[in-house]
């Protein structure tokens, strides 16, 4: 019993591990994965109390208040609503027990503490997040980029002078190109789904 207060005094208890993919079916985030979807886990850490279950849509983060209740809330976070930022990766000290990987979800962090002697897997899903945080930032440039010169295009329009009758058809037709250039935009530039840069980093 003295082990177990002394691991949790000294914040060893709930030190996560990766848990490899032949045994993701056994973990309780795999029941909350929408494979139905196409949905596909990428990677997992488990810790005591904790799950974080990164897919290639969202992490899934399954709670636990305690390591010694059963009782669990679960939180999603898709990657298309909540941009992940701030992704740091802190190796151990000498006497440390664990590596610690940082992130930022929309405005929510997140740390989780590994064993350092999977430092190495840990450096993939390091990779992969910078990589997503990366391309989700150039992507919001370029889709504001556009919608200040689609603003531009309609006012200079606006203060164009012209009938009023050829003002009203070229608006029209100015906001009919501006709603399908923005779906198209979206689909390119609002990702959800980050498989491939899941595969690149991670099964590679």
């Amino acid at each position: 019993m003295f082990k177990k207060f002394a691991s949790d005094a000294l914040g060893l208890s709930d030190i996560g591990k990766i848990i490899d993919p032949q045994d993701y079916d056994k973990t309780d985030a795999d029941d909350y994965v929408r494979h139905e979807d196409d949905e596909q886990i990428y990677f997992l850490i488990k810790t005591k109390m904790d799950e974080y279950c990164f897919t290639n849509v969202a992490l899934i983060h399954v709670d636990g208040e305690k390591a010694t209740s059963s009782k669990r809330t679960l939180r999603r976070y898709p990657y298309s609503q909540y941009t992940i930022s701030d992704v740091l990766l802190e190796t151990a000290g000498t006497i440390d027990m664990d590596i610690e990987i940082k992130f930022t979800l929309g405005n929510i962090p997140i740390t989780i503490d590994v064993q350092k002697d999977q430092i190495d897997r840990l450096k993939d899903l390091y990779k992969a997040l910078l990589f997503i945080s990366e391309q989700t930032h150039e992507n919001s440039i370029i889709l504001n980029k556009a919608e200040q010169s689609l603003d531009k295009a309609a006012t200079i329009l606006h203060n164009s002078r012209t009938s009023e009758a050829n003002t009203a058809d070229q608006y029209k037709a100015l906001t009919e190109f501006s709603f399908e250039w923005f779906k198209n935009a979206r689909e390119q530039y609002h990702e959800k789904d980050f498989g491939a840069i899941f595969e690149k980093y991670i099964n590679n």
